[in-house]
């Protein structure tokens, strides 16, 4: 079994779409990122980083303790090579679907999501508008490059779907609010369509649809609390031996 500690946010997102199509049983465990509920003990014993998702797979291959990874892109490889399916097993095809992978995880979720941060703070925090317009055209460029690559091929890995793009979909669902003009991006606009209508990636999506509540409700110091841990977080210290 598969205990997946998860959030409804596109990180998690891609996970649950590969934990679908592969018909992989799991469990889902809730991380309240608001809350602050990856930064408990336990949790970080997972993952010293403090993100979700971690996996932990209860039965790995071969035997043995259960495994727990952390990030998302190992998250997906364990996983696929696990079932043997969803990442070539030769070589050139393999590290096709390892690039965009790795260009995902560097690139697109980090830059897509500074520029949903900057463009939801407005001007809470001052003058935020060269921040919005850097990350806004970084958006524009990462969506030409795929764009250019779905005009070359299929898939993101080649001519058949892949890891690659399972973990590039979830980013590009919200381009309205990243500023962007889906219509500007043909060959994404088509690979998304053909995504979407997967049923796999249809159920992946809706994973958690209803964690996340209304936090309207919380009180002023409560919702400055949250926006602190999730938006203002420094090292934490080395524990005194």
């Amino acid at each position: 079994m598969i205990d997946l500690h998860y959030w409804p946010t596109p990180n998690g997102k891609k996970v649950t779409i590969l934990l679908e199509e592969a018909a992989i049983p799991y469990n889902i465990v809730p991380v309240n990122i608001g809350r602050g509920d990856q930064f408990t003990p336990d949790f970080l014993k997972m993952n010293p980083n403090h993100r979700m998702p971690v996996m932990v797979d209860t039965a790995p291959a071969g035997g043995g303790e259960p495994i727990a990874i952390f990030e998302s892109g190992a998250i997906m490889l364990y996983l696929a090579e696990k079932v043997g399916r969803f990442y070539p097993k030769d070589l050139r095809g393999k590290y096709a679907v390892t690039e965009w992978l790795i260009w995902q995880m560097a690139n697109q979720g980090p830059k897509l999501g500074e520029c949903g941060h900057f463009r939801r703070l407005g001007d809470k925090q001052g003058d935020q508008s060269y921040a919005v317009r850097r990350f806004t055209d970084e958006a524009n460029r990462l969506y030409g490059v795929l764009n250019n690559r779905l005009y070359e091929s299929k898939y993101l890995g080649g001519g058949e779907y892949s890891i690659a793009d399972m973990i590039s979909y979830p980013w590009t669902v919200n381009w309205k609010i990243q500023g962007q003009d889906i219509e500007e991006f043909k060959y994404v606009k088509r690979w998304q369509e053909e995504l979407a209508a997967r049923p796999a990636v249809q159920r992946g999506m809706a994973v958690g649809a209803d964690l996340s509540g209304d936090t309207s409700n919380l009180s002023p110091e409560e919702q400055q609390r949250r926006a602190k841990i999730m938006y203002n977080q420094r090292a934490r210290p080395v524990p005194v031996t």
